[in-house]
C-alpha cells in the first residue's frame, strides 16, 4: 500500500531538503519559514513513528543550519558514481555553501584537480592508491577511501583546511549523480547557454561526462574550466525548481528521501546533537554494529575510466550453521556489460573489500587477481583484494571463510550494508540451521537490509 503523508509536513520537508541539499544540482533561495512554532505539532503528526523522526530531523536541520542567524558552512561533495569509490564515487568537485536566516546566502563550486594543487604532498594515501593508481599522496580527490561517511567527512573536512579553505565547517554533504537524473525528472529538461544539446533526465550524467571530458576542448574552452557548466547548470536547475508546482515540489521531495535512504545523499554535522539524529535514522552513511552476522562489499574503480556506468553487480551468500563452526560463502559476480573500449569505458580494474565479522576467517578464495590482504577496521575483518573484469565478460568472486561461533544458534540475524553509488545489486542468501533446515531469501538491495530466519 502506497504511503500517504501529511501536505503541511511534506511541504516543509521540500524546503528545509532543497536548502541543505541543493549542492551541485538545486541551489534555491528557500523564503524563511517558522519552523519552531511548527515543532509540538510533530509529535501527534499523522504519520508513523519513522516519518515523525525524519520530520523533526529536518527541522533541526533547518533550524540549526538553515535557519540560523549566524552564517553556516556546507561542504558538497560532488561524488560521481560511474567512477566507484568507497564513499559513493569520485570527487571530481565540491561546492561550499553559506546560509544565514533561510537563505542561501553564497555558493562556490570547486574543480577538485585544481584545488588539489594547493594541498601540500605531506599525507600518505591508502596502499592501493599508491600500489595501482601510483598516487604519491592523499587529497581531497581521494578523501572518501572509507565506506564510513563521517571518516570520509572528517577527512574531506581536512583537506580543505589543508588546501587553504578558511571558512569552518559546520556540515558536510556527499552527492551522487544519480541525483541529478531525479531532479530533472521532475523539473523537465533544461538547456544550458554557451553549450551544446538539451539536459534530460535520460541522458544529462552522460552528456555531462562527454563535456567534461571531451566537449570542453571542441568548443575551445580551457582545461581550466572545463567543470564551469556544474555551477551553471546550478544556476539553471534553481531558476526551474523556484517554478515547481505544490505537486512537484511534493514528487521532488519524495525522490531525495529515497536517495537519503539509498546513501545517494549522505550527511554529516559537526553538531553532536544534530549528528546523533541523523545516524539514528539512517542518514549519516555510517558503518553499523551489528550483534549477529555481517556483510558489506565495497569497491574501488581504479584507473577504469568511468566503467561503473556498464558494472552489474550480484551476490549470493550460504551460510551453514549445522556444522560444528559456522561457514560461509560468498560470491560477488562482476557482469562488464560494455562491449568495447572507448573515451570513458575500459576493462574494469577494482578494488574489493569484504566486511565480515571480526573473528571470521578466510580459508580460501577464487576470481581474484593476486594475493587476499587482511586488515581490522570499523570493527569488522575486512579481505581485500584486486579484481579484473575485462570488458564484455563476467567475473565471480568466491569466498569460503569460518564465521565466528557465536552465530551458531537458532536465531540467525544478519545485516547486509550496501555500498554508496553502486546501484541495485541483487541478493540472495540461503542458510542452513543448527536442525538441519534450510531457509532462503533474496532481495534486490537498494540500501540496507536485515534479514532474520
Amino acid at each position: 500500500m502506497a504511503k500517504k503523508y501529511s501536505v503541511k509536513f511534506m511541504v516543509i520537508f521540500w524546503a528545509i531538503a532543497i536548502l541543505l541539499l541543493a549542492g551541485w544540482y538545486v541551489f534555491l533561495q528557500v523564503k524563511n519559514r517558522n519552523i519552531e512554532n511548527l515543532k509540538p505539532f510533530v509529535k501527534i503528526a499523522p504519520v508513523g513513528s519513522e516519518r515523525r523522526s525524519e520530520i523533526a530531523t529536518l527541522m533541526d536541520i533547518y533550524s540549526k543550519i538553515g535557519n540560523s542567524g549566524e552564517e553556516k558552512n556546507l561542504l558538497v561533495l560532488f561524488q560521481n558514481d560511474l567512477e566507484l569509490r568507497p564513499g559513493g564515487g569520485f570527487i571530481g568537485a565540491f561546492g561550499m555553501i553559506k546560509t544565514k536566516n533561510g537563505k542561501i546566502a553564497d555558493i562556490q563550486v570547486f574543480d577538485t584537480g585544481n584545488f588539489d594543487k594547493n594541498i601540500p604532498n605531506t599525507e600518505t594515501p591508502p596502499t592501493p592508491l599508491t600500489d595501482i593508481l601510483g598516487t604519491e599522496a592523499w587529497k581531497m580527490r581521494d578523501s572518501n577511501w572509507s565506506p564510513d561517511f563521517k571518516i570520509d567527512a572528517e577527512k574531506a573536512e581536512y583537506f580543505y583546511k589543508l588546501g587553504g579553505g578558511a571558512e569552518s565547517i559546520d556540515g558536510v554533504v556527499a552527492i551522487n549523480t544519480q541525483v541529478l537524473n531525479s531532479v530533472l525528472a521532475i523539473t523537465g529538461p533544461v538547456k544550458i547557454e554557451g553549450y551544446p544539446g538539451e539536459y534530460r533526465d535520460e541522458n544529462a550524467i552522460l552528456q555531462l561526462e562527454y563535456q567534461v571530458e571531451k566537449g570542453y576542448a571542441e568548443q575551445g574552452i580551457e582545461k581550466a574550466g572545463r567543470k564551469n557548466i556544474m555551477g551553471e547548470l546550478a544556476d539553471v536547475l534553481a531558476q526551474k525548481a523556484q517554478t515547481l508546482s505544490l505537486p512537484q515540489q511534493l514528487a521532488l521531495a519524495q525522490k531525495i528521501e529515497d536517495h537519503l535512504k539509498q546513501k545517494d545523499i549522505q550527511l554529516f554535522f559537526n553538531d553532536e546533537n544534530l549528528q546523533k539524529e541523523i545516524e539514528d535514522i539512517g542518514w549519516g552513511g555510517r558503518v553499523r554494529d551489528f550483534d549477529g552476522d555481517y556483510l558489506m562489499a565495497i569497491d574501488a574503480n581504479m584507473l577504469s575510466l568511468k566503467s561503473d556506468y556498464c558494472i552489474k553487480r550480484k551476490m549470493d551468500y550460504s551460510v551453514d550453521l549445522s556444522t560444528d563452526t559456522p561457514q560461509a560463502v560468498l560470491n560477488i559476480t562482476y557482469e562488464h556489460t560494455c562491449r568495447a573500449k572507448d573515451w570513458m569505458t575500459t576493462d574494469y580494474r577494482d578494488w574489493l573489500r569484504v566486511y565480515v565479522p571480526k573473528d571470521s576467517y578466510l580459508e580460501e578464495a577464487n576470481g581474484q587477481s593476486g594475493d587476499v590482504q587482511y586488515a581490522e577496521e570499523l570493527g569488522k575483518k575486512v579481505f581485500g583484494m584486486r579484481v579484473d573484469v575485462p570488458v564484455g565478460e563476467t567475473k565471480t568472486i568466491t569466498l569460503r571463510y569460518k564465521l565466528p561461533q557465536s552465530l551458531k544458534n537458532n536465531n540467525y540475524q544478519l545485516l547486509v550494508q550496501k555500498q554508496s553509488g553502486s546501484g541495485e545489486v541483487p541478493f540472495q542468501i540461503s542458510v542452513k540451521k543448527t536442525d538441519g533446515s534450510d531457509v532462503k531469501a533474496q532481495e534486490t538491495l537498494t540500501g540496507d537490509k536485515e534479514f532474520g530466519f
